[in-house]
């Protein structure tokens, strides 16, 4: 496994239990590209640039600052860091616990980022009988620790054979839905509506499997990166036509319960492509109808005014 993010211990009370953090997460997963001279497609080269001595210097050289006053900065070096007053620079400090499904602690808004735990030999019995507990309580541990240079909220769950501690969003972090251009007012649906949309909910309602979904974009971007390698003509795909702009809300739901089915029937999820396909034919569907339906209101129209109309004289031909 990768180097440990970081090293200390878990305070549990007065037991004291040394543990390491490893990412949960892939970074190397996404695909990465490099700047390049437009010209001669030179990879572009950043250089930390001395201003004072008009020079480039090596990372060796720098030291962090904090600019306490415009243009004044006081150096704070790792010793410093070290010294701050705080027990968890060195441990994650157990503030509660709270039941696993806790709405507030559970909400996907405040998570940030996901650690393995990993006990030391030493902390290995009271690491496990500290998960126990909590596996068989239904409970979770909220806690604070310093992870670079920052201290974060975070919880600490049972996970798999080992424990997960995930960061979290302090409150102040999170923004409010205000800033939002939202309606006022609340929607009126009709029963109908109301009864299609759940039908669809239920079409689509399933155990979640993570292995049934992968990152489609990145398989298509490399297949892009690689027609190029290879010179090769890239094929663009062709959009999904959207029709005009009036929706059936009905037509649409309609169409997508029928693509959930047929989905569910091949014992897969609903593609993307699949609803965007649905969606388009109940909007072209839609479009037609509503130009159907307003082409023959212009022909009653045309009726009724040439029905409304004085009748013309007729004119005698004129005989030799």
């Amino acid at each position: 496994m990768a180097r440990a993010m970081w090293k200390g211990a878990i305070q549990f009370g007065l037991v004291t239990i040394p543990v390491k953090l490893y990412l949960a997460t892939e970074s190397d997963y996404t695909i990465r590209f490099n700047m390049l001279h437009e010209k001669d497609l030179s990879r572009i080269q950043m250089k930390t640039w001395c201003p004072v001595e008009d020079k480039p210097i090596s990372r060796s050289d720098t030291v962090k600052g904090y600019e306490y006053s415009p243009g004044e900065y006081v150096v704070i070096t790792d010793e410093d860091l070290e010294k701050v007053p705080l027990k968890t620079i060195s441990s994650i400090e157990i503030e509660q616990f709270t039941k696993a499904d806790d709405e507030e602690s559970a909400n996907t808004r405040f998570v940030k980022q996901a650690y393995y735990v990993e006990p030391d030999k030493i902390g290995r019995k009271p690491f496990y009988l500290l998960r126990s507990v909590l596996q068989e309580e239904g409970l979770k541990a909220i806690c604070k620790v310093v992870i670079k240079d920052r201290e974060a909220l975070a919880s600490l769950d049972p996970f798999s054979d080992t424990m997960l501690l995930t960061t979290l969003h302090w409150p102040d972090e999170i923004r409010s839905t205000s800033e939002l251009d939202l309606p006022d007012e609340d929607y009126d649906f009709k029963p109908a509506e109301l009864a299609m949309a759940r039908q669809l909910v239920s079409a689509m309602t399933g155990e979640f499997n993570a292995s049934e979904y992968k990152d489609e974009y990145r398989d298509a971007l490399m297949s892009v990166i690689e027609s190029k390698v290879e010179g090769r003509e890239v094929k663009a795909v062709e959009p999904v036509e959207e029709g005009g702009k009036l929706i059936d809300l009905m037509a649409a739901l309609e169409a997508s319960v029928n693509a959930a089915k047929a989905s569910r029937a091949a014992d897969k999820p609903v593609s993307v492509a699949e609803a965007k396909k649905a969606r388009a034919s109940s909007a072209a569907a839609t479009t037609k109808s509503a130009a159907a339906k307003k082409k023959a209101a212009k022909a009653d129209e045309d009726a009724e005014a040439e029905s409304a109309a004085p009748a013309r004289a007729t004119r005698k031909r004129k005989t030799a």
